[in-house]
């Protein structure tokens, strides 16, 4: 048994070399395959083959650098997809400001306002997906949506015109746990969408192990 175990912590696994890779490139900027190799110890041909499957991903793209004399050198620097790879902080920010709203009595009435107005924006930009759709086809089109966000949505058919919505992850969770309008806006906001009866059975941010919604009822004329 290693030393870190012994002490009751786990070791964290080595990182691959790919996301060695993207590391270097992301303290570094652009890179040849010659300057990786040499950080990593590593051919020139084991690079290529990595970073082929990191343009494939879409995680870096290659570019060509005007030198002095001669041709332009081929380097390779990180996309604005190998962005979302690294580690954020979003919910932490997002829950400062929100405090420092609701802890000033002059401010804390906007947060509801902004929870409301965040609604009506994705009303507004999802409403359209919506038009001439049937319920079952709104529905599916709902979960496609919400998995757009991270939300890991499945549906259940329960009868000829009633499903149930599956989530089994909230990209919001931190905020959803202490500010109970981010959940009451997403549920708005799927009756609005669906235009029919929708309530919630389940919560993650109460406790439950996934948010599930059931939609009842024929489309409004």
């Amino acid at each position: 048994m290693d030393s870190d175990r012994q002490g009751g912590r786990e070791s964290k696994p080595a990182p691959s070399t790919r996301e060695r890779i993207l590391l270097l490139m992301k303290t570094r900027g652009r890179m040849s395959a010659s300057e990786l190799a040499g950080e990593l110890k590593l051919t020139e041909m084991a690079i290529r083959r990595h970073m082929y499957e990191l343009e494939h991903a879409g995680s870096v793209q290659t570019v060509a650098v005007r030198q002095p004399m001669g041709r332009p050198l081929h380097k390779f620097e990180l996309t604005a997809v190998a962005d979302d790879l690294f580690p954020k902080n979003y919910h932490a920010l997002a829950l400062d400001l929100l405090t420092e709203l609701d802890e000033d009595p002059e401010t804390a009435g906007l947060i509801d306002r902004m929870f409301e107005g965040r609604m009506r924006k994705l009303r507004d930009r999802f409403l359209p997906r919506m038009q001439g759709l049937g319920l079952e086809e709104r529905v599916q089109a709902l979960a496609a949506i919400q998995n757009e966000g991270g939300y890991m949505a499945q549906v259940e058919r329960d009868s000829e015109d009633r499903f149930t919505l599956h989530e089994y992850n909230c990209p919001i969770t931190g905020v959803a746990g202490k500010y109970e309008q981010a959940c009451s806006c997403e549920l708005a906001l799927f009756r609005s969408l669906l235009e029919v009866p929708v309530e919630r059975t389940e919560c993650l941010a109460k406790g439950g192990s996934r948010c599930s919604y059931s939609i009842a009822g024929n489309l409004s004329s």
